[in-house]
C-alpha cells in the first residue's frame, strides 16, 4: 500500500483556503497515511519560486497533486494532475472518499457526503461559496491587509503584516532581478506574474512603513495615500462585509448552511470566519454570541437574531441566537475544527 501513488496538499499553515482543505480531509475520514503535506512558506514567497510554479501556474494555495486513476497500480509510472483551487480541491476529496468509492483508502473512519443531494440545496450550496464567500468583495487577505481604521489601529496592523510583505518584496523582487541579468530563463507569463505580486505588495508597503509617523508629519502624497487607505478599509469593512454577512443571514439555515448537516458549503464558511474573526480580536473559545458581538461592533451594524434552534421551535420560543453565532457554536465543536483550529485562529 505504500508504494503506490498518493495526493499531496501543498498548503501554507495559515492560509483560510489551505484551512478549508484541510477540514475537508478531516470530515471526509482521511487516513493520516493517505495524503502527503508539503508546507508552503506564503510568507517567504515560496509559492512564487519556479519549482512550486511549475506545480501550479497561479501560484495559490492550497494545491492538491493527484495521481490519475489509471496509474494508480505498482506497475504503471504515475502521473499527476493539480488542482489549483480550494472549491475544486474539496469537491475532488468529498467525491474521492465516499460510501461508493474509497480507492485505496486505509481509514475505516466514516466517509459522509458533503455534497447536497437536492436542486435546491445544492444551489444554495453554490451562491454561499461562489457567490459570497469567494468574491472578491469578502476577500479575506483583503481584509486582512485594510484592518484598520486610524491611525492607531494603522500601527498595529503594519507591526503584524510589515515583516512578510518585506520579505515577499525581496525575494520576488530578487526573481525578476535574475531574469533581467538572464541568469534564469523564465516565460513573459511567470514575469507578468511576478510582476504583477510585486505591484500588489509595494501599494501596501507604500502605507504601511510610515505607519508610525502621525498624519500631520506627513507629506501631501504619503497623507494622500493614507486617506485613501482608510477609506478602502472602510468599504471593505463598513460597506462590503456588512453586505456579505447580510446575505449570508439570509442563505444560512441553522445551525449549518443547509440545516443540520455538515455540508462543503460549511467548510469554506469555516475557514472564511475564522479568519475575519481572529481580525476582530476573537478567539476559537468565543461563544457564537460573543462572535456576533464583535463582529457587530467592527462594522457597525446589527445582525439579525432570527436563529431558533429545534427545541425552541417546538416550545415557540422566540429567537435569540444570529445565523452566524450558532453556526460559530457548531463547528467549533466539531473534532475537525479542533484538531485546524486547536492552536488558535488564522
Amino acid at each position: 500500500m505504500s508504494s503506490l501513488p498518493k495526493a499531496v496538499l501543498y498548503y501554507a499553515p495559515d492560509s483560510v483556503w489551505s484551512a478549508v482543505a484541510r477540514l475537508a480531509i478531516e470530515e471526509k475520514g482521511y487516513g493520516a497515511d493517505e495524503i502527503d503535506y508539503r508546507i508552503v512558506d506564503a510568507d517567504k514567497g515560496e509559492n512564487y519560486d519556479l519549482t512550486f510554479l511549475r506545480l501550479n501556474a497561479k501560484a495559490t494555495l492550497p494545491t492538491l497533486l493527484v495521481p490519475y486513476e489509471n496509474s494508480l497500480t505498482e506497475d504503471v509510472e504515475s502521473r499527476y494532475k493539480a488542482l489549483t483551487d480550494a472549491k475544486s480541491i474539496v469537491e475532488f476529496l468529498d467525491k474521492s472518499r465516499s460510501a461508493l468509492s474509497r480507492t485505496h483508502t486505509t481509514s475505516s473512519a466514516p466517509a459522509p457526503s458533503l455534497t447536497p443531494a437536492t436542486i435546491e440545496a445544492t444551489t444554495t450550496c453554490k451562491v454561499i461559496i461562489e457567490e459570497i464567500l469567494h468574491h472578491e468583495i469578502a476577500n479575506p487577505d483583503t481584509l486582512l491587509y485594510v484592518n484598520a481604521r486610524d491611525d492607531a489601529s494603522l500601527k498595529v496592523l503594519a507591526k503584524e503584516v510589515l515583516p512578510a510583505l518585506q520579505k515577499q518584496e525581496q525575494v520576488i523582487s530578487g526573481y525578476l532581478a535574475r531574469t533581467a541579468d538572464e541568469s534564469v530563463r523564465v516565460s513573459e507569463k511567470v514575469k507578468g506574474l511576478w510582476a504583477a505580486r510585486l505591484e500588489e505588495i509595494r501599494a501596501v508597503l507604500a502605507v504601511m512603513v510610515d505607519a508610525e509617523t502621525p498624519a500631520t508629519e506627513l507629506d501631501e502624497n504619503k497623507k494622500a495615500i493614507r486617506d485613501e487607505f482608510f477609506r478602502t478599509a472602510h468599504r471593505a469593512w463598513e460597506v462590503s462585509l456588512r453586505e456579505v454577512l447580510t446575505q449570508l443571514s439570509k442563505e444560512v439555515v441553522g445551525p449549518f448552511t443547509l440545516g443540520d448537516q455538515i455540508s462543503i458549503a460549511d467548510l469554506h464558511l469555516a475557514g472564511w470566519l475564522a479568519r475575519v474573526v481572529k481580525l476582530v480580536g476573537g478567539t476559537g473559545s468565543d461563544s457564537g454570541e460573543t462572535v456576533a458581538k464583535r463582529l457587530e461592533g467592527r462594522v457597525g451594524y446589527t445582525l439579525v437574531r432570527d436563529f431558533k434552534t429545534e427545541q425552541g421551535r417546538r416550545e415557540n420560543v422566540e429567537a435569540e441566537q444570529t445565523k452566524i453565532g450558532a453556526f460559530w457554536d457548531g463547528m467549533r465543536e466539531r473534532a475537525s475544527w479542533r484538531k485546524i483550529y486547536g492552536a488558535g485562529l488564522f
